[in-house]
């Protein structure tokens, strides 16, 4: 019989400790300090529990617990002598039938990375969808991982000993992430479509009116009316994918949601996609139910946030907004093609983009459940974090002008050097950043033009980003930045030139939006994290016409996002499916 959570609540300390044997590979303290936590309301509640025991027990208890791991197709695999959970793991991804060739190969990666770490390696060879990792694919895992810095390894070995555990739980309670491997499923198919010159590589890379680009929104549409149940279903004027599940009225107002589906450049399978799959996850629940709700769902897949073919950013959720702008239409590719020729060639309507404006006195309101692109929800160990608001952001361009002199007959107090300058300049950003939450500001570009070895720099062109959750915060450090790099200049004898390129207002959440996804969090049992939004999304677009909240899923390899490592388990999307039909029956609750 499957374990339940009245049985556990029920249990005496001893009891679930038993019932949870093996959860934690021969750690049975991480069930007793967890104990102490009960009632669990929810399957995610105890998880966390489990997680927060190892998290409060310290180093010494932490790495006693990764050493409690065998290694992969190591001496206890060999022997015989691994748990029945470990042997049902290793065996799910082929490692009990290795080559010879592949033996011995994890055998030796075994012995480097013990020489490095001096613990094992730690891998939930059952993979984010619990299905089995390839024996490829744990290899190449293992070789990258070998390169980690030590204390990044340390905590990577215990995200992946709560994977494991979290898999292991699911095999007792006979738990299944049904909506999470929906959209898991999803994001695999779609990521079969990718521009050419990169899908001959297997890397993803779907940009503007591409013939990738145009399948990925033939194959959402067709998901939305045939899979999904949705009451009308159309590409529109600009190559967005909306449908529409209408509300128990024919009048109701509508609820809008979605997110982008075109990526950067050999990117990930989630960014974007992840906040379109999960709300058709939901909406298909509610047609399979035969469901109206007292407001209609509108789920939009944007066509275009990332600016990758055109340096048009947010085309997509701008066009909805009335921020198109025809000039972009002039913009040429790099193969030369105009944005108008694509959009013609695609048999977009050109003429039809200003209907496209939507009246926010129909609406709701904007959300947005987005993978969150960074480390913290990892380092704070939790599925999903409310986001306060996206960053705005100022972006600069500049350059600092000196004096090119020879290096070996220039003495260093005679130098007019622009590059020493701008090293100056960039420690100086760090430290401002550093000393302000929330607050991050990069010097991500930095060139001396025609440098040489034997020549100190008379020219150095460098780029600046800042960004905060606030724009009079986000504003006092440009102030404070641009300050600093007059003073260093004057000191140094240089001239400078500076140049704004981009200016984007913060977006913050709409506090009653933002309260609803803090309730349906801690409805799944999970703490309530709130966090602001570093990257820029379609909901920032949105701001400007109607309320908008954002919803952050945790992301695998530490968050890593447009990168093809990007990835998120099926449980953390099932977590947020979850949420967001939970948001709407909450907004059901309060719309008359």
């Amino acid at each position: 019989m499957p374990l339940t959570l009245d049985r556990l609540n029920d249990s005496t300390q001893a009891a679930f400790t038993a019932l949870l044997e093996g959860t934690y590979e021969h750690s049975p303290w991480i069930a007793e300090a967890a104990w102490a936590q009960r009632p669990f309301a929810t399957l995610a509640a105890l998880k966390h529990a489990l997680v927060a025991a190892v998290r409060d027990a310290g180093p010494a208890a932490q790495l006693a617990l990764i050493r409690a791991h065998p290694e992969l197709a190591g001496k206890a695999m060999i022997a015989k002598s691994l748990t029945a959970e470990s042997t049902h793991e290793q065996d799910k991804a082929g490692l009990t039938a290795c080559t010879p060739e592949e033996l011995a190969t994890i055998q030796q990666l075994n012995a480097a990375y013990g020489a490095r770490f001096a613990f094992p390696f730690i891998l939930a060879v059952r993979g984010p969808r619990g299905t089995g990792l390839g024996k490829k694919q744990i290899i190449d895992t293992f070789r990258r991982r070998l390169r980690n810095p030590r204390d990044f390894e340390f905590a990577e070995a215990l995200r992946n000993i709560h994977r494991i555990a979290e898999i292991r739980l699911d095999d007792k309670f006979a738990a299944v992430p049904a909506l999470g491997h929906q959209v898991w499923d999803w994001a695999e198919r779609l990521a079969a479509h990718s521009d050419p010159g990169y899908a001959e590589r297997g890397e993803l890379t779907v940009t503007y009116l591409t013939d990738a680009h145009r399948a990925v929104a033939q194959r959402l549409a067709h998901w939305m009316k045939s899979d999904c149940g949705f009451d009308d279903v159309e590409i529109d004027a600009v190559g967005n994918v909306v449908g529409v599940y209408h509300g128990a009225r024919p009048a109701a107002p509508r609820l809008m949601t979605g997110s982008h589906y075109d990526t950067v450049r050999n990117g990930g399978r989630y960014d974007g996609r992840l906040g379109i799959l999960v709300p058709m996850a939901c909406v298909r629940e509610l047609s399979r139910a035969g469901r109206r709700l007292p407001f209609g769902i509108e789920v939009v897949g944007f066509a275009e946030e990332e600016g990758q073919r055109y340096k048009a950013t947010f085309l997509g959720s701008g066009a909805l907004t009335g921020r198109f702008d025809e000039a972009w239409l002039d913009q040429r590719d790099a193969d030369g093609i105009t944005m108008r020729q694509a959009m013609e060639h695609a048999g977009l309507c050109i003429a039809d983009i200003p209907k496209l404006r939507r009246d926010p006195g129909r609406y709701l309101g904007f959300v947005e459940v987005h993978i969150e692109q960074g480390p913290v929800l990892n380092e704070v160990d939790l599925p999903l974090g409310v986001v306060t608001s996206i960053n705005g952001s100022v972006r600069c361009v500049g350059e600092i002008v000196g004096t090119a002199s020879h290096a070996g007959t220039t003495p260093m107090d005679r130098r007019r050097d622009a590059a020493a300058a701008a090293a100056e300049l960039i420690l100086h950003v760090e430290r401002r950043a550093g000393a302000v939450p929330d607050l991050v500001a990069t010097v991500g570009m930095l060139e001396v033009p025609k440098g040489s070895i034997n020549v100190v720099p008379g020219l150095c062109r460098f780029s600046l980003d800042i960004r905060a959750p606030d724009d009079a915060v986000r504003n006092a450090c440009v102030d404070d930045v641009l300050g600093a790099l007059r003073d260093i200049c004057d000191r140094r004898g240089l001239t400078f030139g500076i140049e704004e390129t981009m200016r984007v207002a913060a977006a913050p959440s709409a506090p009653a939006w933002q309260a609803r996804w803090e309730r349906v969090v801690a409805s799944l049992g999970l703490p309530v994290h709130r966090m602001p939004s570093g990257a820029g999304h379609d909901a920032m677009k949105l701001h400007e016409i109607m309320p908008q909240a954002m919803l952050f899923v945790r992301g695998e390899n530490s968050g890593i996002s447009h990168n093809p490592l990007e990835s998120s388990t099926s449980h953390d999307i099932d977590l947020c499916a979850q949420a967001f039909g939970r948001l709407l029956e909450q907004l059901a609750s309060e719309t008359p």
